[in-house]
């Protein structure tokens, strides 16, 4: 961050970045920001998927109207395996699906609850911080780890976000709370139900800096799975090249994207992306 501003991640590639996150989650930048970077770097088309909320869609389409930018209405939906958090990406599901709406509220109200008890938890292990910062860096939005982190850095519990989520809030952390979750087969049944389409999201970050078992991702790709993310800022040459063979192998579409959170995770938006056949398969599944 300069005073002119964020500074952008310098290397983009053209397609379309399907995974990325807004103030409306756990982003720093808002959907109006990520649109304009969009833009500014040529990509086809911006997925918005902050976690558990399409509160961002509405704005992102508003701001993309008439600029040739493709929006790619989605959410990244939160689900629990064997303990430990799983994200999976939904795209083109309806907004207004009253089980989605139902499910969505399940898990912003437990989210509130949530993160007043990890606050709880680091209370009790002697560390002076609010639960009250939290909600301010949250502002009207869901609350979640990231936001936690923040507050951790800045009561001086830790030098670093990632030091946050290491020592304290990661699945396996001292002050780690689990949360309300489906399992992954039901959130995908869900996201199907809606009418939407889902994409595993970075399979090699699971538990820490585990892997999602394999059986799993086939039992998803056998209950209409459509997609895996591929290409991911946090994948290594050798995860990529697995992933890649087992997406073929199953019949997924590869995808790719930033999963840019601004501020967070230095300002990478379209360092990763879909390419333009993959994603006119992705959308062919989706019926769109």
């Amino acid at each position: 961050m300069t005073d002119d501003g964020p500074v952008w991640h310098p290397q983009a590639m053209p397609g379309y970045d399907l995974h990325t996150h807004s103030t409306y989650s756990d982003g720093t930048e808002t959907v109006e920001a990520n649109v304009a970077r969009a833009l500014e770097l040529g990509l086809a088309g911006l997925g918005v998927t902050d976690h558990d909320t399409t509160e961002g869609l509405a704005p992102a389409s508003a701001a993309a109207e008439g600029t040739g930018l493709e929006i790619v209405p989605g959410i990244e939906f939160s689900a629990e395996f064997d303990g430990a958090s799983l994200h999976v990406l939904a795209y083109w599901i309806d907004p207004a699906n009253p089980e989605l709406r139902a499910e969505l509220k399940r898990l912003t109200d437990t989210r509130f609850r949530r993160g007043e008890m990890m606050i709880e938890k680091l209370q009790e292990l002697g560390y002076d911080i609010s639960f009250e910062r939290v909600r301010a860096i949250a502002g009207d939005d869901l609350i979640a780890r990231p936001h936690i982190a923040q507050a951790m850095v800045e009561a001086g519990i830790v030098q670093q976000e990632k030091e946050a989520f290491d020592r304290f809030i990661s699945d396996d952390g001292v002050a780690y709370v689990p949360k309300h979750a489906l399992a992954p087969q039901d959130a995908l049944e869900l996201i199907t139900g809606a009418g939407g389409v889902c994409v595993l999201a970075h399979p090699g970050m699971w538990k820490g800096n585990g892997s999602v078992p394999d059986e799993l991702i086939e039992s998803m790709a056998a209950g209409g799975m459509v997609g895996l993310e591929v290409d991911h800022p946090d994948h290594d040459a050798e995860q990529r090249a697995y992933y890649g063979a087992l997406a073929d192998r199953l019949g997924l579409v590869r995808t790719g994207a930033s999963d840019c959170h601004g501020a967070r995770y230095d300002f990478r938006l379209g360092c990763e992306t879909t390419d333009a056949e993959r994603f006119a398969e992705l959308k062919r599944r989706a019926g769109r």
